[in-house]
């Protein structure tokens, strides 16, 4: 099975640049496009919200005193559910693009900024703000991000989807972020504002067959844009020598004492390139991220792990329990049965209904239905239908999924809280539907209003709410009640062995068989399978990187899988062993304690990785985080739970028992 499921994620890892994302088509551009009816000239350039690394506080374009047009919400894209989510706002701007046609300097808009106007210093302040918390720009140009490359340290270029607002000097002298590169920015205690952006458009030209002999002009498809930032200061300059490169950068002091003029301009420019298709235009960026190489030593990591858990079980069912089967099969008096020991003196007492059986049952039911849905979300993200170009695919089919696999979550719970032997089934199905997604939609409701208070993109409008609201009572809870409506009709699991009246009296325990420590052993070997594929994760939610090696995490998922199974197997036998039949729990909890290392892994990551700072940030950052840490606690809690009471029934059903 292991072999087959590697075999199948690097079939999809090597052929994931073999077709294009399904759904999506290309456009053509051409320079005549009076002459030509299947072609567009003029180019939309539209503007996302601005994040940064500093603040998780994102903030729509128009937040910001840039050039905005006055009409552009009824020209915006439509946004899916998963962009509105995530917070994405894509807006129109006032940068015209005109295929194969250069620019040379063109004005945007003009700002000025008087001392005495507290209007125009409040909007002066809040640009200020967002320099020197180093704001990104999020351009797109033809659903392609508009990309900033420059050389890192190691001498590699690096293409981002973002740009710097501008950088600050502090009042020191310390030069942060951008200001490092450029000698002219020196001032201490001043902003310098990127106000002018030289753009580069590169496209892959059409030929005659795929043009057409009757067409006019140039045809191709962009295949690549990028730009470079610049800090002109041409306040006093006309539009024709507003950019010229030997003008002196705009700085904005920190203490405003005279009045400032700039404009805001950019130039274009237009390449052929036949080199790159269509179809792998975006592999110029995902290239500049230089991480397969960890992540093929994380799989590898990983693999080790997951042949050590198997060699250990393998010996288990192999060796000792084969012996033991054996030896107890061939007893014929109960005198013998006496002087053994161990798994099988338990067999009254194993399948006995744990305490808070509901509330397990509730736990399990939703674990199941967050594990469908990360199944299923992850197959589709590997056949390409969630890859980065189409933006908020990957929350819209999670958050569909799961209101959609409501049924899951109503029959196991059901199934397991009848063979439990409960009675309170009304209860059952209501905490089964609104417990868990309705602890987690109480944080994210109150973090949303948080949010909402700063006025930042990332709040959710109250309509979003709403939906999502109507997705969760009107098709989430019915298929919820549909599936423990059956699963109550059901008959209840069959135990291979007879459940005592009187429960077994557990022997003393040593300290390494005690419930606790167990527990904390065993989220230690599935964590260590994942947290490399954790970082990358961590890096795309907070310091915005595109995350596209949906193979690679295919792949660690599957070692999840395998890795929470065996290991709460092997504990769970020794327990066993030990005389200490409480396992329904315990197995709940030991691969669920991988949720535990994983809170502790954001932590560090929070302090060690993240420039972030002040109350606001922290309470973000651990309310989501807690949100993330629940629902893996979940997931990977009823991963032990089901392989544990599959192996628990398979040891007992191949036992004679008087």
């Amino acid at each position: 099975m292991l072999v087959l499921a590697f075999i199948f994620a690097v079939s999809l890892l090597q052929g994931g640049n073999a077709f294009y994302l399904p759904g999506l088509a290309s456009v053509t551009y051409c320079s005549d496009s009076k002459n030509n009816e299947n072609c567009k000239s003029d180019i939309m350039v539209y503007v996302n919200r601005l994040n940064t690394v500093e603040n998780i506080v994102p903030y729509e374009y128009h937040d910001f005193d840039f050039c905005v047009p006055i009409k552009d919400v009824a020209n915006s894209p439509t946004e899916n559910l998963g962009q509105v989510v995530f917070g994405e706002r894509i807006r129109p701007s006032l940068y015209e693009l005109a295929f194969a046609r250069n620019e040379a300097c063109k004005t945007v808009c003009e700002k000025t900024y008087k001392t005495g106007d507290k209007s125009s210093l409040e909007k002066l302040t809040f640009l200020k703000r967002g320099v020197s918390l180093n704001y990104q720009h999020h351009w797109i140009v033809d659903n392609m991000p508009i990309t900033w490359c420059y050389k890192v340290e190691t001498g590699d270029k690096f293409c981002s989807i973002g740009f710097p607002v501008g950088c600050y000097v502090t009042k020191l002298g310390k030069r942060k972020d951008t200001c490092v590169t450029l000698a002219d920015f020196k001032a201490s205690d001043t902003y310098y504002l990127y106000n002018h952006v030289d753009i580069v458009v590169e496209y892959h030209r059409l030929s005659p067959e795929d043009w057409g002999q009757q067409h006019t002009g140039i045809g191709g498809r962009i295949v690549a844009a990028r730009l470079t930032p610049r800090s002109i200061d041409n306040g006093d300059k006309s539009e024709a020598d507003a950019c010229g490169a030997s003008l002196p950068v705009l700085g904005i002091p920190g203490s405003l004492e005279k009045e400032i003029k700039f404009k805001y301009t950019y130039s274009v420019e237009w390449r052929e390139n036949d080199q790159i298709k269509w179809t792998s235009r975006w592999d110029y960026i995902l290239e500049s991220m230089p991480h397969t190489n960890i992540q093929w030593f994380s799989i590898m990591n990983s693999l080790v792990i997951v042949v050590f858990l198997s060699g250990m079980v393998a010996m288990i069912m192999l060796r000792t329990l084969h012996k033991d089967i054996a030896r107890y099969n061939q007893m014929d008096s109960l005198e013998d049965a006496q002087e053994e020991f161990g798994w099988k003196l338990v067999h009254g007492d194993v399948f006995r209904p744990p305490r808070k059986g509901m509330f397990l049952t509730v736990l399990v039911g939703n674990g199941a239905q967050l594990f469908f849905m990360t199944l299923i979300t992850l197959v589709f993200a590997c056949l390409g239908f969630l890859s980065p170009a189409n933006r908020g695919a990957l929350m819209t089919c999670a958050l569909v999924l799961y209101v959609c696999l409501g049924t899951p979550a109503g029959y196991v719970s059901a199934r397991m809280y009848k063979t439990f032997g409960g009675e309170k089934w009304k209860s059952n199905v209501i905490l089964t539907a609104f417990f868990c997604p309705g602890l987690v939609f109480g944080v994210f409701f109150l973090l949303n209003l948080v949010l909402w208070g700063y006025g930042s993109s990332a709040a959710i409008p109250f309509t979003t709410l709403l939906a999502l609201l109507a997705l969760w009572f009107g098709i989430s809870v019915p298929l919820t009640f549909v599936g423990a409506y059956f699963g109550f009709r059901k008959r209840p699991i069959e135990h291979p062995t007879r459940t005592n009246q009187i429960p077994r009296q557990i022997p003393e325990q040593s300290l390494y068989t005690r419930p606790l420590p167990g527990i904390v052993m065993g989220g230690v070997l599935p964590f260590g399978c994942i947290f490399i594929q954790l970082f990358f994760i961590l890096n795309s939610i907070w310091s915005h990187q595109t995350y596209y090696m949906f193979g690679f995490l295919f792949l660690v998922f599957i070692i999840l899988i395998i890795t929470c199974s065996e290991a709460t197997i092997l504990l769970c036998y020794f327990h066993l062993c030990a005389e200490d039949y409480h396992w329904w729990w315990r197995s709940f909890l030991t691969s669920g304690f991988t949720a535990i290392y994983f809170f502790f892994y954001c932590v560090h990551y929070f302090f060690t990785k993240l420039e972030m700072s002040g109350f606001l940030n922290t309470f973000l950052y651990f309310g989501y985080t807690t949100i993330i840490v629940f629902l893996f606690f979940i997931v990977t809690g009823s991963i032990g739970f089901f392989a544990c009471f599959w192996f628990v029934s398979k040891i007992y059903s191949v036992v004679k028992v008087d």
